[in-house]
């Protein structure tokens, strides 16, 4: 029987994120699931790690077996290729191990990885490993179209104070390119910052906001990650996601009695 033409122009770009469970609603699968619905693609999800955290901080985690996680990516994308892999926290080194060689098969290297390298949370909890940082470095980032560090992160995983320095680094590792965000920055705006291996340098300012977030790293990553997903160029894209990431924030809401989480669904 013949498929409905009109049902497979209507389908969604399919974007798999590789993420960690967050009770909270504020990080994590869930707000990928959020951004990627509110961006027009559908999301499917395979969890890294289930965590106790609330809206203050994380206080454990606890990751789940690869061979776990393996089968079920391979199934999603077997029956559900996806335009763009988006990956969020990890948290072990098995799993980095694990990641890094499925990604490195030949069937999946037409896909473009969005990582968004979680090493801690925004309360101030470590999110896996002390070397977790080298290790997604060495094992991962050659394998990543974008990666989307705030400059804490980025610093932590060149071990270079300079951002500039950072940035620069992490291409040399062999990222195809940096966002790199400054929300940890003493600027008056928020200046973010793209490059890329083959020399394009972009950056953007953005009015400061004044609360505290949870869940902007997921939001900004996956957002590029649903933007790429649609076909457009990486610079577009990542223009996009900033102003639909800043738009959450400004909007965003107290659920509990930490930090604020975004509205991604306006």
């Amino acid at each position: 029987m013949m498929r409905d033409q009109s049902c497979l122009s209507a389908r969604r770009p399919v974007v798999l994120t590789i993420a960690g469970h967050d009770p909270s609603g504020g990080a994590g699968v869930t707000a990928d699931a959020e951004t990627l619905r509110a961006l027009g693609c559908h999301c499917c999800q395979v969890v890294t790690a289930l965590t106790e955290q609330d809206t203050h901080n994380v206080f454990a985690i606890w990751p789940q077996p690869a061979q776990t996680l393996l089968r079920q990516a391979a199934r999603i994308v077997a029956d559900m290729p996806p335009a763009v892999i988006k990956i969020g926290l990890i948290g072990s080194e098995e799993l980095v191990y694990a990641l890094a060689a499925w990604l490195r098969q030949p069937d999946l290297a037409h896909i473009p990885v969005v990582l968004d390298p979680v090493l801690a949370a925004g309360g101030g909890g470590r999110l896996g490993p002390g070397g977790l940082g080298a290790l997604i470095v060495s094992e991962l980032l050659p394998r990543c179209h974008v990666v989307t560090p705030n400059v804490p992160e980025a610093q932590r995983l060149s071990g270079l104070d300079d951002p500039v320095a950072a940035v620069s680094a992490l291409l040399a590792c062999g990222a195809g390119a940096v966002l790199l965000t400054g929300t940890h920055a003493a600027s008056h705006d928020v200046i973010n910052t793209l490059d890329t291996r083959d020399g394009l340098h972009a950056s953007w300012r953005w009015p400061r906001l004044s609360g505290e977030y949870h869940g902007s790293g997921c939001t900004l990553a996956s957002a590029l990650a649903a933007l790429l997903a649609q076909g457009l160029p990486l610079a577009e894209a990542a223009a996009r996601a900033q102003r639909f990431t800043w738009n959450s924030l400004l909007h965003a809401r107290h659920a509990g009695g930490g930090q604020l989480l975004p509205d991604r669904l306006r």
